[in-house]
């Protein structure tokens, strides 16, 4: 059976190294980021990210939602229905931390976008690797992009929605301490795959 796992957290958490630890440990995984994934939600991916543009918050939300419905739609369900495990670096919860508190939308409001453009689908297990702002902004390096120069009060309230809804949802959540070695890290999360064979 097709099983999907989303890995969370803010910008710096080590998602993306802990994706590509868990491809390397299960060749088997597909890992897909987001935004992006598809052709036309690696475009809203450029769109969103660059710092020249002044996007309105609800704007963005939208666009986030669209890219992922463009990527659940041709990429994640077919994968699914194959049987095959799909790892998101990112889904959903990014938004709900990011729109939803971090441009202070409303969790519910963002979550009522995305769950119609993704036809409900959600994540078996989420893989939230927690850090403080201080400690992902310190990982990141120049170049930023339009969401990581947000702020530490944009950060602080992502983090702060991403732990509501891992308390909120145990059985679904593992959170994981980001600050650790990634080795760990890496360690903790194939254990938390294994409650899904």
């Amino acid at each position: 059976m097709g099983r999907l796992i989303a890995i969370e957290g803010i910008d710096g958490a080590g998602k993306t190294t802990l994706a590509r630890g868990l491809v390397e440990a299960m060749p088997e995984l597909v890992v897909l980021r987001e935004p992006g994934g598809a052709e036309v939600s690696e475009r809203i991916r450029a769109l969103v990210a660059d710092p020249a543009l002044d996007v309105d918050p609800r704007a963005e939300a939208l666009l986030f939602a669209a890219a992922r419905a463009q990527l659940v739609a041709e990429v994640v369900r077919p994968l699914l229905a194959d049987d095959r495990w799909v790892v998101l670096d990112r889904y959903v919860d990014s938004s709900l931390a990011y729109q939803g508190a971090g441009r202070e939308l409303g969790v519910d409001a963002v979550a009522a976008i995305n769950a119609f453009g993704t036809g409900g689908l959600v994540a078996d297990l989420t893989l939230y690797v927690r850090v403080e702002p201080a400690v992902g902004a310190a990982r990141l390096r120049g170049g930023l992009d339009r969401i990581e120069q947000a702020g530490a009060a944009f950060f602080a309230a992502a983090v702060a929605a991403y732990d509501a809804l891992a308390a909120a949802a145990p059985e679904r959540y593992v959170v994981l301490d980001g600050s650790g070695a990634p080795e760990t890290v890496l360690l903790q999360a194939l254990t938390a795959l294994k409650r899904l064979q």
